[in-house]
């Protein structure tokens, strides 16, 4: 087996067919043409987030299923005019003027039986179906770059990796997943453009943009933009090792220690999280302080109701501290220590006002990312560990089912993405890590000892 991956892992080609661009159904009306960015899109990572479906072949699959595609993402652009429209100068808005998405049509040299086979072991072949050109996206060329790129690649077997590639400076992963649902859906049933309404553009004005020189420090130079440095792996904590994790909290749930049923989440990213430090541990030789950014989506957990569905960027970095001496290891300290960090912050967003939550994400900014004590100190590690269960995006059916396997990106620092398994009674882990976390990760007790890879 190991051969038949080498040999896929070398020869597989994507090849570019053609190139064009869909632009919405209708013509944007002219007091749209303008949509403003938003106080949490100046803040935003200045990446492309690509993503990747892969779907096998279905005997729904249609003669008319490429035009299908193309007319339906056509009807959903009259509703997300923003990701058809383009930066301006400033870079302070979109220009809404229907210059189009691009539209990539590729073919693979293999079976998607094959790729998903191998991939289990190679996951980061998921990178051949990242939109063409995307990897060369970088600070430089991210605001001529267009707001959404979009590439259909056929399998030999007719099987299709559908990915799409949004820049982060105007769009967050709940924009993007809600899209791609939304798109699968209205290709799937056929919704005509005047029935498609599915989010509020409206961001910019709750939160315009801020002079940013007088309120936050210049990012950090974390020299994390090289690709080449992750690797991708893929494991999955099914239900009866979630029920076994479950069991390691019971004695500090029955001795009061904890006073929480912690959520499936909670104890995924508490077991994570120590096998980082662990991992951190032995690669420097002591105990290192760390930061887990743990990203919270904003829309319901704010006093503004018409922000439940905003386009745009509104999500929120949550640090949470390891401190050698101080925070100890064990599972249930470290599950209380997240559930008490993310609720504080929860908590407070939920009776702040819009100016409130600004100055929230400042001060976190420059108390945990930007300052002396922990932003700027080499010696502190930081990951992210990105929760994405219970969105949609597993369910994006385009008319042939549901996706078969997922595939996330930015791949510029070091994440953990979680996501339900198909049957939504798992969760599925994606870890974009440095080599050596790697090993440790795959020779890890408490990994080997709950998820299967």
């Amino acid at each position: 087996m190991g051969s038949v991956i080498l040999n896929l892992k070398d020869s597989m080609q994507v090849k570019i067919l053609s190139k064009s661009l869909i632009k919405p159904s209708s013509p944007t009306p002219e007091h749209l043409q303008n949509y403003n960015l938003s106080f949490f899109d100046q803040v935003a990572d200045r990446a492309h987030m690509p993503l990747v479906l892969l779907y096998p072949h279905n005997s729904n699959n249609s003669i008319n299923m490429e035009q299908e595609l193309e007319e339906s993402l056509s009807r959903v652009l009259t509703h997300v005019y923003p990701m058809a429209g383009r930066f301006t100068e400033d870079e302070s808005s979109v220009l809404c003027l229907d210059q189009g998405v691009t539209y990539i049509k590729a073919t693979v040299n293999c079976k998607l039986v094959d790729f998903l086979a191998q991939a289990r072991e190679y996951l980061g072949l998921a990178l051949s179906f990242w939109p063409d050109g995307i990897m060369d996206v970088d600070d430089t060329n991210i605001f001529i770059t267009p707001l959404m790129i979009v590439q259909v690649t056929k399998f030999e077997c007719g099987g299709l990796a559908i990915s799409t590639s949004s820049t982060h400076v105007a769009i967050d992963g709940f924009t993007s997943f809600t899209f791609a649902y939304e798109w699968a859906k209205v290709c799937k049933l056929g919704i005509p453009s005047k029935e498609i309404n599915f989010m509020s553009f409206n961001l910019g004005t709750l939160f315009p943009t801020r002079d940013l020189s007088k309120i936050l420090e210049p990012p950090v130079d974390e020299g994390k933009r090289i690709l080449s440095k992750l690797i991708a792996r893929r494991f999955v904590f099914y239900e009866a090792s979630i029920s076994k994790l479950r069991e390691q909290f019971s004695a500090a749930i029955d001795s009061g220690a904890l006073i929480f049923k912690p959520s499936r989440v909670e104890m995924i990213t508490a077991l994570l999280w120590r096998s980082l430090i662990r991992a951190s541990c032995e690669r420097s030789g002591h105990l290192k302080r760390t930061i887990m950014s743990f990203p919270l989506n904003l829309r319901g957990k704010v006093n503004i109701p018409e922000v439940a569905n905003s386009f745009g960027n509104f999500i929120i970095e949550i640090p949470i501290k390891f401190e050698p001496g101080e925070t100890k290891m064990e599972l249930h300290h470290l599950v209380k220590l997240i559930r008490d960090t993310v609720q504080q912050t929860s908590s407070t967003c939920a009776k702040a006002t819009p100016d409130e939550i600004v100055s929230l994400v400042v001060n976190l900014y420059k108390e945990s990312y930007a300052g002396l004590e922990w932003g700027r100190d080499n010696e502190v590690e930081n990951f992210t560990i990105s929760s994405l269960c219970r969105f949609p995006i597993q369910k994006a059916d385009f008319g042939w089912g549901n996706p078969s396997l997922i595939h996330f990106g930015s791949r510029h620092s070091q994440v953990f993405w979680l996501n339900d398994t198909e049957c939504e009674t798992g969760i599925a882990v994606q870890m974009d890590l440095q080599e050596t976390y790697i090993n440790f990760f795959e020779r890890d007790h408490d990994i080997l000892a709950f998820a299967k890879f």
